[in-house]
């Protein structure tokens, strides 16, 4: 299961041992509700820096600071989010904001889980789409990052262009991204698809190609990456004209560069040396 980078040492094995405490409830519980809950607490113990000194003070009883905020909680979330946040305060944290970090973490992980296995695919892909709306629109782009703009304006304004066009999954990871957890919201997004590609056990591929590749052209891909990589492999596909031809294939740390545009450079510097 992908984690955080930031989450190590002590917090990545309370964050590692928590999403498999939400994997076991997974089938028995509203994961949607779920994400929200945890989405809410991260955001809480964000906000409210004295209640995250409390429930992170290894100086206090493990049960007592899990009480606290059970006491806080109960009556107003899922009992398994309410499980999991008293688990989590109960654990060791290599640092107190990890805590927020890997609540949010397991939020996404429920929101994902929410969509099913059905629509796995067509929530890669649509996370995919929206990170590449952010990106590539920069009036809705600056809309979103402009600070005198409150949390609650920007996700009406991308409930309004998402709405009911995407699945619910989709627009609560959407409007988490908004957090202000990450640099940026696109950075979110394309985290947030790392998780969900982890989650049903793939890898996610930046396939950047000069044209558009036909259907049979991506599934064969597809499949070479799979087996060379021995596990399901999701494709993102971005149509870049400067490439000329071929295409660059990059999974992680692994980038396989193709493109003419990238021959054309090796030529130059060769001749220029």
């Amino acid at each position: 299961m992908t984690l955080p980078s930031n989450l190590r040492g002590a917090s990545a094995e309370a964050a590692t041992g928590l999403t498999e405490q939400l994997n076991q409830a997974a089938g028995s519980t509203d994961l949607a509700r779920v994400g929200k809950d945890l989405f809410a607490v991260a955001e809480i113990l964000r906000s409210e820096p004295a209640l995250r000194r409390s429930a992170t003070d290894p100086g206090k009883d493990r049960q007592a600071r899990a009480g606290l905020m059970r006491g806080l909680l109960e009556g107003k979330v899922n009992p398994v989010s309410l499980q999991l946040v008293g688990e989590a305060v109960a654990s060791r944290w290599t640092l107190a904001r990890d805590l927020a970090d890997a609540l949010e973490h397991l939020g996404v992980v429920a929101t994902v889980r929410s969509a099913g296995d059905a629509d796995a695919r067509r929530l890669s892909d649509e996370l995919f789409a929206v990170g590449r709306l952010v990106n590539d629109e920069s009036e809705l782009r600056n809309a979103l990052s402009d600070r005198s703009r409150s949390v609650a304006d920007k996700r009406r304004l991308l409930s309004s262009l998402l709405g009911d066009r995407v699945l619910p999954a989709t627009l609560a990871l959407a409007e988490q991204a908004l957090a202000g957890s990450y640099r940026t919201v696109g950075v979110a997004i394309e985290e947030y698809q790392k998780v969900a590609a982890s989650v049903h056990q793939e890898s996610v591929a930046e396939v950047r190609v000069a044209a558009a590749l036909s259907a049979s052209d991506q599934e064969r891909l597809q499949r070479t990456l799979s087996a060379q990589y021995g596990r399901p492999v999701h494709l993102n596909v971005v149509v870049d004209p400067e490439l000329v031809g071929g295409l660059r294939i990059a999974i992680g740390d692994d980038v396989i560069d193709g493109t003419v545009s990238s021959r054309l450079d090796e030529a130059r510097r060769a001749l220029a040396g």
